[in-house]
């Protein structure tokens, strides 16, 4: 009786521990490296190799300690090849000091409250006709919609970034990878 029990204790916690690890695992990488769905989102970013510029930028606009808190926030994370698509010397202006408020808009136009999955998206824009509007940290609205399979956002001034790299878990929200800046 002694065995059994503990054979079904010891089977338990080995389930327990696989599920835990295979749950871990349902994080996508980003640009190759891990993210941790118990680590906050600053705490991933800087480990993502394609974030370098956006991780430079919220370091710039004083935005570390907000995203590291509790939130949840949903991050829309344009990688370095989308800020590689401004026009030649945007980011090295925006990270300038007296570019501090138009760098925090941008970023703050980027966040959602909330933890929003691509799931929860998809389920608006089915719901609001084919469009799902959400406001922004920075206070205007951003606009998703479906291309096929692809989450689209569309920004206030008609510019377009598709979420490739949907549902990374964050201990304080979730970030979705984008191609494209958004512009409020």
């Amino acid at each position: 009786m002694k065995k059994t029990f503990f054979a079904a204790m010891a089977a338990a916690v080995l389930a327990v521990t696989s599920f835990t690890a295979a749950k871990a695992e349902k994080n996508p990488d980003v640009g190759g490296a891990a993210m941790y769905a118990n680590k906050n989102i600053i705490q991933n970013a800087v480990n993502s190799p394609i974030h370098k510029t956006l991780v430079a930028a919220v370091k710039a606009a004083g935005l570390v300690d907000t995203l590291s808190g509790p939130g949840p926030f949903t991050v829309f994370a344009p990688t370095d090849d989308a800020f590689g698509k401004l026009p030649p010397g945007t980011v090295d202006t925006l990270v300038k000091p007296e570019s501090h408020d138009t760098l925090v808009k941008i970023l703050t136009y980027h966040v959602v409250p909330g933890k929003i999955t691509s799931k929860q998206i998809e389920k608006g824009i089915k719901k609001g006709g084919g469009k799902f509007v959400m406001k922004t940290v920075q206070g205007e609205d951003l606009t998703a919609s479906m291309s096929g399979d692809k989450i689209i956002l569309t920004d206030a001034k008609g510019g377009t970034a598709t979420i490739t790299t949907a549902d990374v878990m964050q201990s304080n929200g979730v970030i979705h990878v984008i191609d494209a800046v958004l512009m409020p």
